[in-house]
C-alpha cells in the first residue's frame, strides 16, 4: 500500500542522525504533507462501511456457507419425511425349495364311509419347488408417528438455524471490534504524527540550547527519549494497522491480501451514536438463547414420540401376483401358475419394544429441565454482561470527558513551555517532564476510548441489539 511505504519513509528520514538540521525548518512542513497524503490516499482506497464488512463476512466466509449448507440439509430431510404419507409400493419375487414338506393328519373317515369314523391318514402338503411374484401396496391410514417426526424435524431445523444464527453473530462481532480497532489506529497514527511534530519542536528547542552549551546533555537525551518514543508509537500503530487490516480480510472471506488497501468509514461513529437505551429482555433476540429454548422443545416433541409408540397403526394393504407349485425346477412350467390378491385392512398394536420406554421418557424429560435450566442461566449472564457493559459506558464516557479537558490543558501548558523554554524561563526538565505526561495521557485516552466502544459492542451483543450493525 503507498500509505505504508510513505510511512516508512518518514519514519526513516525523521531518524536518520544526519536529518535533524534539514528538519528544522521544513518539519511542520513535512508533517503536513503527510496529512495531506492520508487524505488524498484514502480518497483513492475503497471505503468499507460497517455494513458492508458483516455483509461480506456472511456472504465470503467458509465456516457460515457451510453452516448454511447444513440447513439446507435440514430442510430436505423435513420435506422429506411428509413421503410417508405417500402408499408404500415394491415388487416382490420368491422362489422357495422345500426339502421336507409340511405333513398333515386328516380324518378321512368323515369323507368316506369305508373307513371307521376315527379313521385318519398323514397327507403332505405342497410341491418341493414354489415361486411367488406380485406386486404389495401398503397405504399408511392412521400413524401417529409420522406427525411426530415431522414435528421434530422442523425443530431440528430451525435449531440449525438458531445455530448458524449463533455463528453469525459472533463473526458480525468480531468483524465490528476489528473495524473499530482500525479506525482507532488510523486516529492513532495521526495523533502520533501530530505529536512528532510537536515532540520534534521541544527537541529542537533543547538541541538550539544544547549546541549553544546551555544545556545538560541529559535533558537533551530525555527531549530524545520522548521524541523516539513518539516515532515508535507511530511505527508500531501503522504496523497494528496493518495487521488488523489482514485479519478484517480474514473475517470477510477476502484471500487477495491487495484488498487491504481499504478505507474505514468513519460516518459510523455518528450513525450508530454511543447512545443507549433501557436494557431489553435476552430472549429470541439473541440465537444462543433461542437455540437453548428450541432444544427444551425438541426433548418434549420426542417424548411425545415415545408414547406414540403404544399408539395403534392402521394402514390399507393389496397384493396382486401370482404363485407357482411344482414338484420339479421349471420356472415356466405350464398349468402350475395360480393367480393370487387381496385387499385389506392391516392393524398393529405395539405391546412390547425391547427396551424401557418409561426411562426414555424419563430421561428425555430431564434433558428438557436441563435445556430449560442452561437457557435461564445464559439469559441471567447476558443481562449481567449488558449491565456491567452499561455502567462501563457510562465510567468511561465521564473519564473521556475529563481527559480531553485534560489533554487539551497539557498541550496549551507545552505550547507555553514551549515558548517560555525558548526565552530562557522554563527549565528544561519541566518542559521534558510536560512531554512526557502528555504521552502517558495520550495513551490512557486511546485506551479508554477503546474501552467505550468495546463496551457499547458488548453492549448491543448482551441485550440482543446487535443486529443493528447489518440490518
Amino acid at each position: 500500500m503507498s500509505i505504508d511505504y510513505s510511512f516508512k519513509w518518514v519514519i526513516k528520514k525523521i531518524s536518520k542522525k544526519g536529518m535533524i538540521c534539514c528538519m528544522q525548518r521544513g518539519n511542520s512542513f513535512i508533517v503536513i504533507a503527510i496529512l495531506l497524503l492520508l487524505s488524498v490516499t484514502s480518497q483513492s482506497q475503497n471505503t468499507l462501511t460497517l455494513n458492508q464488512a458483516i455483509n461480506n463476512g456472511f456472504s465470503n466466509r467458509l465456516n457460515i456457507q457451510a453452516g448454511k449448507s447444513d440447513l439446507l440439509i435440514r430442510r430436505l430431510q423435513t420435506e422429506a419425511l411428509y413421503r410417508k404419507y405417500w402408499p408404500q409400493v415394491s415388487l416382490e419375487y420368491t422362489y422357495l425349495y422345500n426339502p421336507i414338506l409340511q405333513t398333515s393328519i386328516l380324518p378321512i373317515g368323515i369323507f368316506n364311509a369305508a373307513y371307521p369314523a376315527d379313521a385318519t391318514m398323514s397327507i403332505k402338503f405342497g410341491t418341493t419347488w414354489s415361486q411367488t411374484a406380485g406386486v404389495t401396496v401398503i397405504q399408511p391410514l392412521i400413524d401417529l408417528s409420522i406427525p411426530r417426526h415431522i414435528d421434530e424435524a422442523k425443530l431440528q431445523e430451525r435449531i440449525t438455524a438458531a445455530s448458524q444464527g449463533q455463528s453469525e453473530y459472533e463473526l458480525a462481532f468480531t468483524i465490528a471490534q476489528t473495524y473499530i480497532e482500525i479506525s482507532l489506529q488510523e486516529s492513532k497514527i495521526i495523533s502520533a504524527i501530530a505529536d512528532t511534530n510537536r515532540t520534534f519542536i521541544s527537541y529542537k528547542l533543547l538541541y538550539d540550547k544544547f549546541d549553544e552549551r546551555r544545556l545538560l546533555k541529559s535533558d537533551l537525551n530525555k527531549s530524545l527519549i520522548n521524541h523516539n518514543n513518539v516515532l515508535q508509537l507511530l511505527k508500531d500503530a501503522q504496523s497494528e494497522l496493518i495487521e488488523d487490516k489482514v485479519y478484517m480480510l480474514f473475517l470477510t472471506g477476502e484471500t487477495a491480501v491487495e484488498r487491504s488497501d481499504f478505507a474505514i468509514d468513519t460516518s459510523y461513529t455518528k450513525l450508530y451514536k454511543l447512545t443507549i437505551s433501557g436494557i431489553p429482555p435476552a430472549t429470541k433476540a439473541i440465537p444462543e438463547l433461542l437455540q437453548l429454548e428450541l432444544q427444551a422443545q425438541l426433548a418434549g416433541e420426542q417424548t411425545k414420540s415415545e408414547k406414540a409408540k403404544h399408539l395403534p397403526v392402521l394402514s390399507m394393504k393389496g397384493f396382486l401376483g401370482a404363485n407357482q407349485y411344482t414338484n420339479n425346477f421349471n420356472p415356466i412350467e405350464a398349468n402350475t401358475w395360480f393367480g393370487l390378491s387381496y385387499v385389506g385392512i392391516d392393524l398393529k398394536f405395539p405391546l412390547l419394544f425391547g427396551e424401557n420406554l418409561q426411562k426414555n421418557i424419563r430421561i428425555l424429560q430431564l434433558q428438557t429441565n436441563q435445556y430449560n435450566q442452561q437457557k435461564a442461566d445464559k439469559s441471567a449472564l447476558y443481562t449481567k454482561d449488558a449491565t456491567t457493559s452499561k455502567l462501563k459506558m457510562e465510567r468511561v464516557m465521564s473519564q473521556l470527558a475529563t481527559q480531553e479537558a485534560n489533554l487539551a490543558l497539557s498541550s496549551e501548558s507545552i505550547a507555553i513551555t514551549q515558548a517560555r523554554f525558548a526565552e530562557g524561563q522554563e527549565s528544561a526538565s519541566a518542559l521534558n517532564l510536560e512531554e512526557a505526561s502528555l504521552q502517558s495521557l495520550k495513551a490512557e485516552y486511546r485506551m479508554n476510548k477503546k474501552q467505550l466502544w468495546n463496551s457499547w459492542l458488548n453492549y448491543l451483543k448482551a441485550s440482543g441489539q446487535l443486529s443493528v450493525l447489518w440490518k
